[in-house]
């Protein structure tokens, strides 16, 4: 359901059901958007003005009826290295430049394409995400002084190991008993929001007890105003676009995996179909209007989403609603956010990566030691020790790579030779050396594809005066052919017509021949050399072959080969086996 049409059916009672979920995920935002905002190197209240304005754009624009928006951990270190590199401004334009990509992805209907990401890339880049969202908290948890924040994971640990000595006590009682009702609250009360029950009571007992002694919002950030701020466009300029053009791209990548991956839970858990293109329109213009709010890059967020289903959402009017109490809230207690411990944040934050660390699921994949586990690990690494950049990057490489290997091991290039149990060819011909040498039928399976080109090349036979007059190629399970492959059947080709021989081919599929038309080398082939059935081709390649060489033949006269004849019937009914060349697999798996 997409559009307006996701209100169908909307009544009272609904919006009575909408009003209770979007209330709780309201409450529920606000600390997590401050506490999103503060890791992201921002102040806190650009959290809420990002909870505020692209929430409710997410939900009326987006492609799911649950789908709750707004800062999330994932891209907390994107964008604090952006504001390190770039400064605020900057990262204001990365984030409006991000949602024009995402809008251009909907509008090309790219949405089914992210969920190709592999999963061991996403496990990877999320469990090292989990990381340093937890160890940039360990400062405040313990109310180190003097601390300078760092790009790098390995800096901020040398920096925490530097100013070790200046722990406070207060500060680690404050995030210890909010951490406690934390946990506390997700056992034994999981529908109350325990992340801002925990924050209201360490605030106020830091306020009682510990009252100058731990460092507050207010005495670090300053007040938050209760209000939105006023409209600006930053000034964009040609050069601005081209160095934020990478960051721009991977807050894109990123907020589209986020906000897909979370429309999916929502799905299982609802039993309704998002639309993935819409939601890329909907992410992208909430990302392109934020930002003129103060508001830093948003995207789909899958506790709050899920938060939001189980408190009975019945359509994105909830998320509307979220929006809007947030909003009251600002208005209403802004001041008294000032007096939140930086140590009440803390656990908050640490909570966040221990749920998104996809602990169990990276163990999992790490003890297969295959290839998903390399690319799983290296990640993992780089996004902890190098940038989230040049992780996806990398991670991407090796996927791929690891699939065109892959790929690669499906071909098979296999001689076919009759069954000698067959009655219905002479079991003279079927032993080792007594195949026709004059016709060559050979069995091809699996992508043609550059990935596997090279292994079509070592078993097919050359093309020499010694060798097949017609090699005849099955190609019924060669669903794909690219122009490597469509090369390296050209190069046999060419041989074999140098050397008076010809080429046929049974069976072919609807893309290989479609190129093949392309690219003029059916003409070259000749249209009258590909056939339906492999028995039409042998039965014409027995017309061409040289009688005289028939005379010395080990068969001893020509008569002998039209046993070939009977092979359509014998491959039909799968009687055939497939004898590969030199290490090739031996068996010919399946019939025409």
């Amino acid at each position: 359901m997409t559009g307006w049409g996701r209100f169908q059916g909307y009544t009272l009672s609904s919006l009575r059901k909408d009003m209770i979920s979007g209330t709780i995920v309201g409450v529920i935002a606000i600390p997590l958007g401050m506490a999103f905002a503060i890791a992201s190197g921002v102040k806190p209240e650009y959290g809420i003005y990002t909870t505020i304005v692209a929430g409710i754009l997410i939900s009326l624009f987006g492609g799911s009826k649950f789908q709750i928006g707004g800062p999330t951990g994932a891209f907390i270190p994107i964008l604090f290295a952006i504001g390190m590199q770039y400064g605020y401004e900057n990262l204001l334009i990365a984030g409006m430049m991000a949602g024009v990509f995402l809008v251009i992805m909907g509008f090309l209907k790219l949405g089914v394409l992210i969920k190709f990401i592999p999963k061991p890339l996403t496990i990877g880049f999320t469990a090292g995400i989990a990381v340093i969202i937890f160890s940039g908290q360990i400062a405040n948890f313990l109310g180190l002084r003097d601390m300078t924040r760092h790009e790098k994971f390995v800096d901020n640990m040398r920096e925490i190991g530097l100013h070790i000595s200046t722990i406070n006590v207060y500060s680690i009682l404050t995030a210890a008993i909010c951490l406690i009702v934390v946990m506390l609250t997700i056992r034994f009360a999981p529908r109350v929001p325990g992340s801002l029950i925990g924050l209201l009571i360490a605030t106020v007992l830091a306020a009682l007890f510990f009252s100058g002694k731990v460092t507050t919002i207010g005495s670090a950030y300053g007040a938050i105003p209760n209000t939105l701020p006023s409209f600006h466009f930053p000034v964009i300029t040609w050069d601005r676009i081209v160095s934020l053009i990478r960051p721009a791209f991977l807050i894109a990548m990123l907020g589209a995996i986020e906000s897909l991956l979370s429309a999916v839970v929502a799905d299982g858990m609802t039993g309704e179909r998002h639309n993935s293109n819409h939601e890329l329109i909907g992410q992208g213009v909430a990302n392109i209007i934020a930002p003129l709010f103060g508001g830093i890059p948003a995207t789909g967020a899958i506790a709050r989403t899920a938060t939001n289903i189980k408190n009975g959402a019945t359509s994105p009017i909830s998320g509307v609603i979220h929006g809007v109490v947030v909003f009251l809230i600002l208005l209403l207690f802004a001041p008294y956010a000032s007096a939140i411990p930086l140590a009440a944040m803390a656990p908050i934050l640490m909570v966040v990566a221990w749920n998104m660390s996809e602990r169990r699921e990276f163990l999992h994949l790490l003890k297969t030691k295959t290839g998903d586990s390399l690319v799983l690990l290296i990640t993992f690494l780089l996004t902890v020790f190098a940038d989230l950049t040049l992780a996806v990057e990398v991670g991407l490489v090796l996927a791929v790579i690891l699939f065109v290997k892959r790929m690669g091991e499906v071909h098979l290039v296999s001689k076919v030779l009759p069954d000698p149990s067959s009655v219905k060819v002479a079991a003279h011909m079927v032993t080792d050396n007594h195949d026709c040498p004059q016709i060559g039928i050979y069995n091809v399976e699996g992508p043609l594809f550059f990935g596997a080109a090279y292994k079509f090349d070592d078993t097919m036979p050359g093309s020499g005066p010694d060798e097949s007059t017609v090699i005849l190629l099955r190609m019924a399970k060669v669903p794909f052919m690219d122009t490597t492959g469509e090369a390296n059947l050209a190069g046999l080709v060419k041989q074999l017509q140098a050397n008076g021989g010809k080429l046929m081919i049974s069976s072919i599929q609807p893309q290989p021949l479609s190129l093949l038309r392309k690219t003029g080398l059916y003409e070259s082939i000749g249209a009258e050399h590909f056939y339906e059935h492999t028995g039409e081709a042998i039965n014409d390649a027995l017309r061409v072959v040289d009688k005289s060489k028939c005379a010395g033949c080990r068969h001893s006269a020509f008569r002998e080969c039209s046993a070939l004849s009977g092979m359509d019937e014998v491959l039909s009914q799968r009687s055939f086996k497939g004898r590969a060349k030199a290490g090739v697999m031996p068996e010919l798996r399946g019939g025409i």
